[in-house]
């Protein structure tokens, strides 16, 4: 469990997140969403470690972060998996050099440890013959599996996920999403999803905080958000007749 306690960022005299508490259960899928500009960006990356909150406390699991030792946070951070927007794979490393990569970096785990360990979360996201493969030989899917490989290849507790299924076709998503989804239940991880994608929240929002103008607005499960008459929820999720349609369709039962 990561818990958010009323933490504050500002850059210069913009203040981008503004006494944001919330929790991100563990072995739910936790998405963050909002406008460009909202900040979830912001608070994800606070999340990380990368921005520091001038106010208020992130805590995994009863560790506070900002109350940690230099050695704690290090021990802290091999516990984080993290899936890129972009993918982030080494273009020059083939597909199980990517996925072993943390291995050899963070661990002391011997070669045949490591091969053993790649091979199974190589299976595990279903890329059984991808090993020899360059990340350009591979579609935009397959990358993102193998960048979801990577990010769970040390055992993570925290897994966060940036715009995981952005540049994907909607098919694709869907199984990144399910994907995500299984690996969160399967190993209870407590996974942080920020993401823009409307099908990702009805498919796998289970947790879904809303962020408006660097507050949060609003929070509920993929099922509440039918029934919000939060009226920014409803601009932001309802903005494609698709999606209207779809809510007036489950109201009517």
């Amino acid at each position: 469990m990561i818990e958010v306690k009323k933490i504050e960022k500002s850059f210069g005299d913009t203040k981008v997140l503004n006494g944001i508490s919330t929790i991100f259960e563990t072995g739910k899928t936790n998405l963050i969403i909002g406008q460009s500009g909202s900040g979830k960006t912001v608070l994800l990356k606070s999340l990380l470690g990368i921005h520091t909150p001038e106010k208020g406390t992130i805590s995994f699991d009863g560790r506070i972060y900002s109350q940690l030792s230099i050695n704690e946070k290090r021990e802290l951070r091999t516990e984080i998996g993290m899936v890129f927007q972009g993918g982030a794979l080494f273009d020059s490393m083939t597909v199980e050099e990517n996925v072993g990569f943390p291995l050899k970096m963070f661990t002391n785990k011997t070669k045949a440890e490591i091969q053993d360990r790649v091979d199974f979360v190589l299976n595990r996201v279903n890329l059984i013959d991808a090993h020899s493969k360059l990340p350009s030989e591979i579609s935009g899917g397959m990358q993102k599996r193998v960048a979801i490989a990577r990010a769970i290849v040390n055992n993570p507790k925290y897994l966060f996920c940036d715009e995981p299924n952005s540049g994907l076709d909607p098919k694709t998503s869907i199984v990144i999403d399910n994907l995500i989804k299984e690996i969160t239940e399967e190993y209870n991880i407590t996974t942080v999803i920020n993401s823009h994608d409307m099908n990702s929240v009805m498919e796998i929002g289970e947790n879904i905080l809303f962020l408006k103008d660097g507050l949060k607005a609003w929070q509920g499960t993929k099922e509440e958000i039918f029934h919000t008459d939060n009226e920014a929820v409803v601009d932001f999720v309802y903005s494609s007749n698709l999606f209207k349609k779809v809510r007036e369709a489950y109201l009517k039962g």
